[in-house]
């Protein structure tokens, strides 16, 4: 493969980049955090347009990435600059349950599986110098990616993947991802925790200042520090329920029907708290709910509230999801962040990139 040269550094925006799926912002942020200029994200989703734009200086592109051009994005991109295409395809597709599921459903049915074919048709025509793509372990088996690799190596990119375990990153979330590195600049690869001295973070080290809460209430300071309210069922359920432990922990006459049933009884993951001490689950597009996984508050009787869910994904909490005065959507608002990729995660992404760089311009000054 022949290397390309690489030019002189322009400070920090020697990079300039495009997200597809781009959602409300997370890998952007991330980015724009580690010094690489984020130029503009894609999505179909227009509810995700404010929180992006607001918080980004990017330009958010309401497309499918379907019927994306290449005179799209190729005003995206400054003269001398870099180019970096980064994006993360949604996930469902390659979620544990809908896998357990494919082998009964043709691929066909679904047109998100598709979605990771379009980015590569993106690569294609803007052959830019960088390629970064993060998504869910599970994508990493299954033929799509392995093509998707090939495709990238075809056109003389080098390629790294690994499975990422967010906690040792420092994102306060039992969290595993898989990120994709490409570079037709050389070889490429994700900086180690030690690099990046991370220091693993609890569910207290994320919210444990946030002020308290009843279900169904809100903080009059901050619109996003609120939470459903609870039936009277669900309220004698989540004081039942101790941090770290499920619903198999309750008496009986609190249990579930659905869970009483063979059927039923290996959904262990749902209506529990959360550990001060411990990292998050994995936060969902429903983490606001107590009866949708472990989402109960450590020791308040209510579940998390959306600023908290938002902490947790690492989103610095000046990061504004809807205008001021606008009413709140918890299911919208629960979405676009429980989709996002966690705030750090895109710093850590965007600053092995800047490293990759570096390296590659001080090689090339030296010789």
């Amino acid at each position: 493969m022949k290397v390309l040269s690489v030019h002189k550094s322009r400070e920090t925006h020697e990079i300039d980049a495009v997200d597809l799926f781009c959602g409300a912002g997370g890998l952007t942020h991330g980015l724009l955090q580690a010094g690489i200029e984020v130029k503009a994200g894609v999505d179909l989703d227009r509810a995700c347009q404010y929180a992006y734009e607001k918080n980004n200086r990017a330009k958010f592109i309401s497309k499918s990435v379907t019927e994306l051009t290449i005179e799209d994005l190729q005003e995206c991109f400054g003269e001398g600059k870099l180019k970096l295409l980064a994006g993360c395809a949604p996930c469902q597709t390659f979620s544990t349950y809908n896998l357990k599921k494919r082998n009964a459903e043709s691929q066909n049915a679904n047109g998100r599986w598709f979605l990771l074919n379009e980015f590569a048709r993106m690569v294609k025509l803007l052959l830019p110098e960088l390629v970064t793509m993060e998504n869910v372990p599970g994508l990493a088996e299954q033929d799509v990616f392995e093509n998707f690799k090939n495709t990238l190596e075809e056109l003389g990119y080098k390629v790294n993947h690994t499975i990422v375990d967010c906690v040792e990153y420092g994102i306060p979330q039992r969290r595993r991802r898989l990120v994709l590195l490409a570079s037709r600049l050389g070889e490429i690869r994700l900086l180690t925790p030690e690099e990046c001295n991370a220091t693993p973070l609890t569910v207290r080290d994320a919210i444990g200042d946030q002020p308290p809460l009843e279900a169904g209430g809100k903080d009059p300071n901050d619109p996003m520090h609120q939470c459903p309210r609870l039936s009277p069922l669900n309220i004698r359920r989540i004081r039942a329920s101790k941090p770290g432990s499920s619903w198999r922990d309750w008496p009986k006459e609190l249990i579930a029907e659905c869970h009483k049933k063979d059927t039923g009884c290996t959904y262990g993951s749902v209506y529990g708290r959360m550990s001060w001490d411990e990292p998050s689950p994995t936060m969902t597009t429903q983490f606001f709910g107590f009866g949708n996984g472990r989402f109960g508050h450590p020791e308040q009787d209510r579940a998390i509230s959306l600023r908290e869910g938002a902490l947790l994904q690492t989103f610095p909490k000046s990061y504004q999801f809807i205008p001021e005065g606008q009413a709140m959507n918890q299911r919208v608002v629960g979405r676009m962040i429980g989709n996002a990729v966690p705030v750090k995660l895109g710093k850590i992404i965007g600053l092995s990139i800047k490293q990759h760089v570096k390296e590659l311009q001080q090689s090339s000054e030296n010789n």
